[in-house]
């Protein structure tokens, strides 16, 4: 299936694309400040909205599920995190404007909805902030302090269903975890339980030799192993594994792609892995039964 390019209206850089739940409309984020919300179809896209308010680049958006409403989270180089709301169809306020950070915030990432509606955020402050909506429209807040002391790049939520949870009833409470990137060259995985965030592997993951760019927590059904997935200004992308809940993670290189790589992403079922790197590929990758990382295919820009 040939791509489609679409026209952004954007003036500089564009940092992020993502879509919303139905694939009917994506938000991107630039240098220029800006956000743009473009309805697409499969033969054409249409400029729905543009959004203002932060005061430097935009580095992320991010959408909520549909059942909390029409909610857009972003985050940038302001120190902001802006969740916007749409009204009606293409009129977007900001419903609140997060300032707990004193530098940049890189990443952002909703908990599956099944948990609630939180939001992650990692800055370049060393720390992670969670805020969580109440029912009177506030939001809690909790923090994992220092957790990168040089800085956050990325931070994303495991599978709401705990490992295992497929074989062993037991384990039906849903949990909160999270996966952080840093500057530090480390992955540190993340754990919410009596009303605070604990450190959930000792030690901290390192296999890069260099800035960890992007994480990304699979989805995983219920089964026991759990995978997360790394890459690095160093050029590699890491696989870790764990077998079972409480097990040490285990690292193997999928490839060194020989420049930095930007971004790791899971397709819904887990199964398959997109990877973006410095030269400007995105190439998909699968698990083969032997456990090898086989490349499926290139995806032609």
């Amino acid at each position: 299936m040939p791509g489609q390019k679409i026209e952004t209206g954007h003036q500089d850089i564009v940092h992020d694309v993502t879509m919303d739940y139905y694939g009917k409309r994506l938000a991107t984020a630039s240098s220029d400040n800006t956000i743009k919300i473009i309805g697409v179809t499969t033969s054409n896209s249409q400029h729905l909205a543009t959004l203002t308010g932060h005061q430097g680049p935009v580095w992320q958006v991010a959408w909520a599920h549909p059942k909390f409403g029409s909610l857009l989270a972003s985050c940038s180089y302001d120190g902001k995190v802006i969740i916007w709301k749409e009204g009606n169809p293409n009129e977007w306020s900001q419903a609140h404007i997060f300032e707990d950070h004193k530098a940049s915030v890189n990443s952002i990432s909703w908990v599956p909805h099944e948990v609630g509606l939180s939001l992650a955020c990692g800055s370049s402050d060393g720390n992670i902030s969670v805020f969580t909506a109440r029912s009177d429209d506030g939001w809690d807040k909790s923090r994992i302090e220092q957790a990168h002391p040089i800085g956050v790049t990325s931070v994303s939520w495991a599978p709401p269903t705990a490992p295992g949870s497929l074989v062993d009833f037991s384990q039906l409470e849903p949990v909160q975890k999270l996966v952080s990137g840093g500057c530090d060259n480390t992955v540190k995985v993340w754990k919410f339980e009596n009303g605070a965030w604990r450190m959930d592997c000792f030690p901290a993951l390192k296999m890069h030799t260099d800035w960890v760019r992007d994480v990304a927590w699979a989805p995983n059904l219920g089964l026991p192993k759990s995978t997360i997935a790394s890459c690095s200004q160093d050029g590699k992308v890491v696989i870790w594994t764990a077998a079972k809940e409480g097990d040490q993670w285990e690292g193997k290189v999928l490839k060194d792609f020989g420049g930095p790589v930007w971004r790791v992403s899971w397709s819904l079922t887990g199964n398959i892995l997109a990877v973006a790197d410095g030269k400007n590929n995105v190439t998909l990758w699968k698990e083969a039964v032997d456990g090898e990382w086989q490349q499926v295919t290139t995806v032609e820009s």
